[in-house]
């Protein structure tokens, strides 16, 4: 009787070991994996000023002694349209590669702006071919010549009858100072339909001569 029990126990005790041998134990879960990185977004890029780029600057001019001549700060851009020489070549050259924002100074020799002083380009014209208003030593005007051409001349000499006018560009034999600021920058336009229409920073603003054969030429 006693054996029996002792075997009762054993096959007893063997029972839940064997089921439990048996039953496997359920999987771990996988880790949940990570989405891939996304590369960040590529900059857009920065337009520079290049050939036919529509350009909107601040600038003030100065001769080489600091003596401020022009300046729109505070005022409208000035809007140019790079290649179409709207500016002085020696200044437009110096633009290329900006962007929109830099700043730079630059600085021209007479023979990079409007050359040197030439004695010689004086010529005299009938008093009634100028404006009343301009007959003063001094007077800055615009003069235009057969084809259209305008440019700048200054009153010399008042005579009785004749007025001398000196054909130099006012700024010639000056050495100029350019503090130019890059407002605004847009791509050349694949048409080409639209160009900046503004003239030169440089060009003073004075009365127009009236009409007739005996204008200064160039």
């Amino acid at each position: 009787m006693v054996r029996a029990l002792v075997v009762l126990v054993v096959l007893t005790l063997a029972v839940p070991m064997t089921a439990s041998a048996q039953t496997p134990s359920a999987p771990a879960p996988a880790p949940a994996q990570a989405p891939p990185p996304q590369a960040p977004p590529a900059p857009a890029a920065v337009p520079a000023i290049e050939t036919g780029s529509m350009v909107q600057l601040e600038y003030t001019l100065s001769d080489d002694a600091g003596k401020v001549l022009d300046s729109n700060k505070g005022q409208q851009p000035l809007r140019y349209t790079q290649g179409d020489r709207q500016l002085i070549a020696g200044l437009e050259d110096q633009l290329i590669g900006l962007h929109a924002g830099q700043e730079k100074k630059v600085v021209l020799k007479p023979d990079e702006a409007f050359g040197p002083v030439d004695p010689s380009a004086q010529t005299e014209v009938p008093k009634d071919a100028l404006p009343p208003e301009s007959l003063v030593v001094g007077a800055h005007l615009m003069a235009r010549n057969a084809a259209g051409e305008e440019r700048p001349i200054v009153v010399k000499e008042i005579k009785d009858k004749t007025v001398v006018v000196d054909l130099n560009h006012p700024l010639a034999g000056k050495t100029l100072v350019f503090e130019i600021k890059v407002l605004g920058i847009e791509p050349p336009s694949k048409g080409g339909d639209s160009k900046a229409t503004e003239s030169k920073p440089t060009e003073p603003k004075a009365a127009e001569p009236k009409a007739g054969d005996s204008k200064p030429t160039n």
